[in-house]
């Protein structure tokens, strides 16, 4: 089984250079551009399920990749960002948000901690395992979600957690 994570396309608050958690930015032009050359460059892989995020930016990027494979689309909550409270569309070079980001079990004001916010994807991950073992599974999701995501899979320390970066409609694969 392979598990095949997708950021979504490029969101005007990433053009901005914002914080976007469960604020719904819509995706830019780029966005949509991104995510159509995504889907041609991977309707020959092996895809069986589809799952995605409810936030428009990664649903329409999932809509457009399922229209080049020919695949239904799942949504699950538990794909959507981290709830970033408080820094719900700061700049991101914000100090104040950069060191909140370090510390997992902190919940931002007004959203939730990292650990929550590992909690759900780490239950989904294992969920996913059981529900498909034969399948490979495509999940369309968040850059926060997708940092998660490679800790599942990946042994690391605090700072490499924190300096994983996955670009918008990139695609990461790994093998259960």
């Amino acid at each position: 089984m392979r598990l095949f994570v997708v950021r979504h396309g490029q969101t005007v608050w990433n053009s901005e250079n914002r914080v976007c958690g469960i604020t719904d930015s819509p995706l830019t032009n780029k966005g949509i551009t991104q995510a159509k050359e995504l889907s041609q460059s991977i309707k020959d892989r092996p895809i069986d399920v589809i799952l995605s995020s409810p936030l428009s930016r990664a649903l329409q990027t999932a809509e457009i990749i399922a229209c080049s494979i020919e695949k239904e689309i799942i949504i699950d909550d538990r794909l959507t960002e981290q709830n970033y409270g408080c820094y719900e569309g700061v700049d991101r070079d914000n100090v104040d948000f950069k060191e909140a980001k370090k510390h997992f079990p902190f919940r931002l004001a007004g959203g939730e901690s990292l650990l929550q916010l590992g909690q759900r994807v780490y239950n989904l991950l294992d969920e996913i395992k059981k529900t498909y073992s034969n399948q490979n599974v495509l999940v369309v999701t968040h850059g926060g979600v997708s940092r998660v995501i490679n800790a599942y899979f990946t042994d690391q320390n605090n700072e490499d957690f924190y300096r994983f970066h996955i670009e918008n409609c990139a695609i990461k694969e790994y093998n259960y």
